[in-house]
């Protein structure tokens, strides 16, 4: 934990360990809101917990000032901090001027040195602080939202929901759908043992001859709160067929009965087909987002 005394409240950063990580889950699902910037996600903690409660508590960090969390980043890599704050407090300037020392100086033990990203709500203070101590913009992203008021159609394909038994289906799709992937049976189970699992759905697509051919995780962040899809893929030998869109209509169909008030998910601009796939499922372009990174 670090310190910092203004006047007679207290700042406090560090990383909360594994009995905090609860308290942090609960935090981020009361900042998630209609209209809210897109933002950290309690599935984005959900999604990372595949590595274990430990290594999660390990890459979050949190801020609070008098005993509130005010913001809380997840290190999803050594070199990317994604950062949100709470809504009322992102033109904050003494937690904006805290962020920024703690991200730029790596013996506060945040980021590493070298080229580093940092994602925080485009409208938070902390932005216009980095821009003006150099750091520059990266390379875009597309969140798209869809509305879940509206009753969500028939995906026209079988779609399973996956429980511990077929834990293997859902990994094997998701090392098919991404190159490089380390997903395993053991880090499904890992990641369902997690808190934000629990409002969580892992939902693979068929074809008609039966055959695995895509997967979504869908996270709730409670009732009347939007929900997160995290992550979609397409096994490799069997895209162009409108599996993509299949499972992420079911997964906003997934998260409509979850309670959830729509549905959204963010993917780099440049991944066009992506882009297009959420779309035709209902989803649409809000505008695009960036990074802010400082070089080597």
């Amino acid at each position: 934990m670090r310190w910092s005394v203004i006047g007679v409240m207290a700042m406090v950063s560090g990383e909360p360990g594994v009995g905090g990580l609860s308290e942090v889950v609960g935090v981020l699902r009361e900042w998630q809101h209609e209209g809210a910037p897109t933002q950290l996600h309690p599935g984005d903690l959900g999604w990372f917990w595949r590595f274990g409660a430990e290594a999660t508590a390990a890459a979050v960090r949190t801020w609070s000032r008098d005993g509130r969390i005010l913001a809380i980043g997840l290190l999803d890599q050594p070199d990317l901090l994604r950062l949100t704050i709470a809504p009322d407090a992102q033109r904050d300037e003494e937690l904006a001027q805290r962020l920024v020392e703690d991200v730029t100086e790596p013996e506060r033990g945040v980021l590493i040195e070298g080229k580093v990203n940092v994602e925080a709500p485009m409208s938070a203070l902390v932005q216009d602080l980095l821009s003006e101590n150099g750091w520059k913009a990266d390379e875009p992203w597309t969140p798209l939202r869809r509305d879940l008021t509206e009753p969500v159609k028939d995906p026209g394909v079988r779609i399973d929901v996956i429980g511990p038994e077929q834990a293997h289906v859902r990994s094997a799709v998701q090392r098919a759908s991404f190159d490089g992937s380390t997903f395993t049976d053991e880090r499904w189970h890992a990641m369902a043992a997690g808190s934000p699992y629990a409002d969580a759905r892992c939902l693979v697509a068929y074809d008609d001859r039966g055959n695995a051919v895509a997967a979504v995780t869908v996270w709730s962040a409670g009732p009347g709160k939007p929900g997160l899809l995290e992550p979609m893929g397409v096994h490799r030998e069997h895209r162009g067929h409108g599996y993509g869109k299949a499972v992420t209509v079911a997964a906003a169909a997934a998260l409509q009965e979850l309670g959830s008030s729509s549905a959204i998910v963010c993917t780099p601009s440049s991944n066009v087909g992506a882009v297009a796939t959420y779309r035709s499922a209902g989803f649409r372009q809000l505008p695009e987002i960036r990074d802010k990174y400082r070089d080597a």
